[in-house]
């Protein structure tokens, strides 16, 4: 029988319609974000789809089919289609159909029949890494190619479970504090704990590999160092940029009793390797030549490593990918807010990286104190007539910078700057005109790519200290940027319709504030244009975890409405 006060209509392809204006939206919004993908999200009725490997990560998580149909089945509108339940079963039944595991110093691949050994074993693309037929359904597989196998079967529809175990790196020994070296009490979060736990997983084969998902600001180096100090052992840490670099060199200095020593640094500035070394993703892909050798590819081989942590692991270049394909034995932490790739590779992170081993709804963090409350807002803008005529006959990609660029957003940027004086502001853009007019405006810093490290050092300082108000950033501040005090944002144009760049710009006002204020998110956005597409697709992470946008048009002033208005 129909259920008409339900939220969920379940449809046989595999998309899953979700009701907004319904009591039940944000219970049922978190069941489904557990196994399914948010594709999009307009005003009324969002809409996701049930994928492989949304099953499979929610498999490696410890949920069960019948926990899935069943979660379909208490919020659906509509009896759901017969053949979701079977292909639910089918996808997931997949995950631990295939293992690999150790025998002596052979590597074996197992399927759990003889039928599904005899397709593998028939599969050129998984053929190739295999050396020989071991029995009805075991194989035995060329050791060096235990990423390369695994990536080739998930190509091909079939996960595996890879509990064939690391090997245990260099010894490091340290302890963590219990005051910091700053003179704070130190001690892990409940979900910290519950995050380094389900990675290690006792130390046996079924842990050590796989990603945590936690919230910018949430203390996902801290987890990292949690799973340092259940290791005890020499560690690679891969970070965005030098700044993720020095933070993480920091935090292990102020909250363990590693020393400098002991922690290296191997970037464009320094190539210092020690027993904790961090490493930039820009170092490890440079090369002299388009076609020349990945010459600091060697840092994987200069030690004995025992744990490689992936920062910010949906930034992961694609040739990293391809030397984790060969460093299986070593154990291999993720850590991310999203595992939304603009470039479609969660495949590979899954295959190389690991399964998803716990995450936790932002909304949820944001109840519990630990990061801040935050209020989205999109100010819609008109084009101005003057440039109503070169919009329409610009290409694509010219189209969306011109929007982007609309001048009627620095007017409406100016009121709310000036409207947020007392705070602690980020204005953030991609392209450097607009930024640097916004600079000249306020008469504001301007950060970017060319911004040296030391000055960007030092600018920084400066708005920890209260000494800056307002800092302009470009792109350069997307990612691993630690301003506990900034409270706005205000964003005047993204990188086209990327998710994950959303996610991180509202992350930079997300550290708990010290008097319990708001955070404030403003995307200042060219209505019926491709500013206005591209905002609606970078929406949609945000949206899958809580948050709603509040749209309202540039002359409503919609800033000085007291941010307690939206919260429901």
């Amino acid at each position: 029988m129909p259920k008409p006060t339900n939220p969920l209509i379940v449809q046989s392809d595999k998309s899953v319609l979700l009701e907004v204006d319904n009591p039940l939206y944000e219970e049922a919004r978190d069941a489904l974000a557990r196994f399914a993908e948010l594709i999009k999200s307009p005003e009324y009725v969002h809409t996701y789809r049930i994928t492989p490997l949304s099953l499979w990560n929610a498999a490696a998580m410890g949920m069960t089919p019948d926990e899935v149909v069943e979660t379909l089945e208490k919020y659906a509108k509509y009896p759901i289609p017969s053949n979701i339940a079977r292909e639910i079963v089918d996808y997931m039944s997949r995950y631990g159909q295939i293992s690999l595991y150790k025998e002596g110093e052979n590597l074996v691949l197992e399927c759990e029949d003889e039928d599904l050994a005899e397709e593998i074993w028939a599969h050129k693309q998984v053929r190739e890494y295999l050396l020989e037929r071991l029995d009805a359904t075991r194989m035995l597989v060329d050791p060096s190619k235990r990423g390369f196998v695994k990536h080739a079967l998930i190509e091909i529809g079939h996960p595996v479970e890879d509990v064939a175990g690391y090997v245990e790196g260099e010894p490091l020994y340290f302890d963590l504090r219990e005051v910091t070296r700053s003179g704070k009490p130190f001690r892990f979060r409940r979900y910290q704990e519950d995050a380094i736990a389900a990675f290690y997983a006792g130390g046996g084969e079924r842990g050590g590999s796989g990603v945590i998902v936690l919230p910018c600001g949430a203390g996902k180096t801290i987890v990292g160092i949690g799973v340092m100090h259940k290791l005890q052992t020499s560690t690679l840490i891969l970070c965005p940029n030098v700044v993720a670099v020095r933070q993480w060199m920091n935090e292990l200095l102020d909250k363990t009793t590693l020393t400098e020593d002991d922690i290296g640094e191997y970037s464009g500035d320094s190539k210092d390797v020690r027993p904790v070394t961090a490493a930039t993703y820009q170092i490890l892909t440079w090369r002299k030549s388009r076609d020349g050798e990945f010459e600091h590819f060697k840092i994987f081989g200069e030690r004995n490593w025992g744990l490689i942590i992936y920062d910010e692991v949906h930034l992961l270049p694609a040739p990293v990918f391809r030397v984790t394909a060969q460093i299986q034995a070593t154990r291999r932490l993720g850590l991310t807010a999203t595992l939304v790739r603009e470039d479609g590779r969660e495949e590979e992170v899954f295959s190389l990286i690991g399964p998803k081993r716990y995450d936790v709804p932002w909304k949820q963090l944001e109840e519990q104190g630990w990061i801040a409350t935050a209020i989205c807002y999109e100010i819609r803008i008109d084009l101005p007539d003057n440039l109503r005529r070169k919009y329409a006959l610009a290409e694509d990609r010219k189209k969306y910078r011109i929007a982007a660029e609309n001048p009627v957003k620095m007017e409406i940027l100016k009121k709310i700057v000036e409207y947020h004086k007392d705070d602690n502001i980020l204005i953030i853009g991609m392209y450097l005109d607009q930024l640097k007019q916004i600079a000249d405006m306020l008469n504001a810093p301007l950060i970017t790519g060319k911004t040296s490290n030391a000055e960007r050092d030092v600018l920084y300082d400066a708005f920890r200290r209260g000494e800056i108000k307002v800092l302009v950033v470009s792109k350069v501040a997307n990612f691993a940027l630690d301003l506990p005090d900034a409270n706005v944002a205000i964003q005047v144009s993204g990188t086209f319709g990327s998710r994950q760049e959303e996610a991180q710009r509202l992350g930079r006002i997300l550290r708990p504030k010290s008097d319990g204020s708001f955070a404030r998110f403003y995307s200042i956005i060219t209505k019926d244009t491709r500013d206005m597409d591209f905002a609606a697709k970078r929406q949609l992470f945000l949206t899958e975890q809580g948050y709603q946008y509040v749209i309202a048009s540039g002359n409503e002033e919609i800033w000085k409405v007291p941010p307690e208005t939206f919260i429901k």
